[in-house]
C-alpha cells in the first residue's frame, strides 16, 4: 500500500491568509470599541441632561434638565435686577434695611459706590428731606462667555419730592462671578465686580 503525500502549500499563501484574518480581526475589534465610546457617550451625555423621578406607581418619569447657559442667564438676571431694586430703590424708612441686602450681593467695588454716595450726603438729603427714591424699571444686556459674565444695566427710577417727581436714567456695568450660595443673602451665588456707574441723565420733571 502506497503512502499518500500530502500536497505542499506555499508558506507565503498560509502567511497572507493569516495576516487577512489577524488584520480582519483588529478591525473588527476596533470598529466594536469605537461603537462602544459612541454608544456610551450618548448615553451619559443624556444622563447628564436628564434626571429622574419616581411616581406614585413605581414608574420612572424622566425630567429635562435646563440647559446650564439657560440657567445662568436667568440666575444672573435675578440676581441684577434684586441688586438694583435693594441699591436704588430706598426711602427713609427702608434705605439702611436695603443698602445692607444690596451690598451682600457684590464687592468692594459696589461698596466703594455705596461710600461715596454716603460721604456726597445722598443718604443724609434723603432722610432731611424725606425723598422717595423708587425704581421703575431694569433692563439689562448681559455677555456670557466660559471665562466670565459681564452686564450693561439700564436702570430708570423716580425721585420723589412731594409735589414734584423727578425721573432719572442710570446705567451701570459690570461683572458676575460664581460664588457660595447664602441663603438668605446671596441666594443665586453670584458676585456683582468691577461695578460702575457710567451715566445718570435727568428724564423729565413732572
Amino acid at each position: 500500500m502506497k503512502n499518500r503525500i500530502t500536497p505542499y502549500k506555499n508558506i507565503y499563501s498560509v502567511l497572507k491568509i493569516n495576516r487577512f484574518i489577524v488584520l480582519a480581526v483588529v478591525a473588527a475589534c476596533l470598529l466594536t470599541c469605537v461603537f462602544s465610546i459612541i454608544t456610551v457617550y450618548r448615553f451619559n451625555q443624556n444622563m447628564l441632561n436628564s434626571t429622574f423621578a419616581v411616581n406614585t406607581d413605581g414608574s420612572i418619569i424622566p425630567l429635562k434638565l435646563v440647559l446650564q447657559k439657560e440657567n445662568m442667564e436667568v440666575e444672573a438676571l435675578s440676581h441684577i435686577d434684586l441688586f438694583h431694586s435693594y441699591f436704588y430703590g430706598i426711602d427713609e424708612s427702608n434705605y439702611e434695611k436695603n443698602l445692607e441686602k444690596a451690598l451682600w450681593l457684590g464687592d468692594s467695588t459696589v461698596d466703594n459706590v455705596y461710600r461715596q454716595k454716603k460721604a456726597d450726603g445722598v443718604y443724609n438729603r434723603l432722610l432731611q428731606y424725606s425723598l422717595v427714591q423708587k425704581v421703575v424699571s431694569v433692563n439689562t444686556e448681559l455677555t456670557l462667555s466660559s471665562k466670565t459674565t459681564s452686564f450693561r444695566t439700564e436702570v430708570i427710577f423716580e425721585i420723589n419730592r412731594g409735589s414734584i417727581v423727578d425721573q432719572y436714567q442710570l446705567i451701570t456695568t459690570g461683572n458676575l462671578i460664581l460664588v457660595d450660595r447664602n441663603f438668605p443673602h446671596n441666594t443665586h451665588g453670584l458676585l456683582i465686580t468691577n461695578f460702575f456707574e457710567n451715566s445718570l441723565k435727568k428724564l423729565n420733571n413732572q
